[in-house]
């Protein structure tokens, strides 16, 4: 059985994937396009959505939990949220997180409700709680993107549940 925490992050990565897949089609100018209440430019959402999810591995990979052992082959040259990068290294970096969500539940189990402690945030944390954020924050800067594409007259990727679910076989309409 898959683990729902999983699903969760398999739909969240696929998600962040086909926006910059999406993002490909726009020019540099676009790419460039904000509006207040956003993080900032879309190219610089989805850096900061990249080099957060490598940094929530790499914390789940610092914490010592029983029964686990970390993740191999982090990736390197992580994403910083302040700099501009080719959507192309950033699909590169979408693809490798991608595999690390898989390896963080591969083998033995995950326990997500054994608190850690979390030298970055000075405190004790529960493992389920960063990887509740993990999905919630890229979902929340992938909402602002398809707004200011939307907002823009631009085309706006369906990255919703369902669209992963009808894509991967998931959900599937009666005839």
């Amino acid at each position: 059985m898959t683990p729902p925490m999983l699903r969760q992050l398999r739909h969240d990565v696929w998600a962040t994937a086909r926006l910059i897949e999406n993002c490909r089609s726009l020019s540099e100018s676009q790419l460039g396009f904000t509006m207040p209440g956003t993080y900032g430019p879309i190219r610089r959402i989805l850096a900061h959505v990249i080099a957060a999810d490598e940094r929530y591995l790499l914390t789940l990979t610092l914490l010592d939990v029983p029964g686990r052992s970390g993740l191999v082959g982090l990736p390197k040259g992580a994403v910083h949220d302040d700099r501009d990068y080719p959507l192309y290294e950033l699909a590169s970096h979408a693809r490798a997180v991608a595999q690390h969500v898989e390896q963080l539940f591969a083998g033995r189990e995950f326990e997500p409700d054994i608190a850690m402690r979390d030298e970055r945030r000075r405190a004790e944390i529960e493992p389920w709680v960063l990887v509740t954020q993990f999905a919630h924050h890229g979902s929340d800067h992938r909402a602002q993107i398809c707004s200011t594409l939307g907002a823009n007259g631009l085309a706006v990727p369906d990255l919703d549940v369902w669209a992963y679910a009808r894509e991967i076989g998931g959900f599937r309409p009666f005839a």
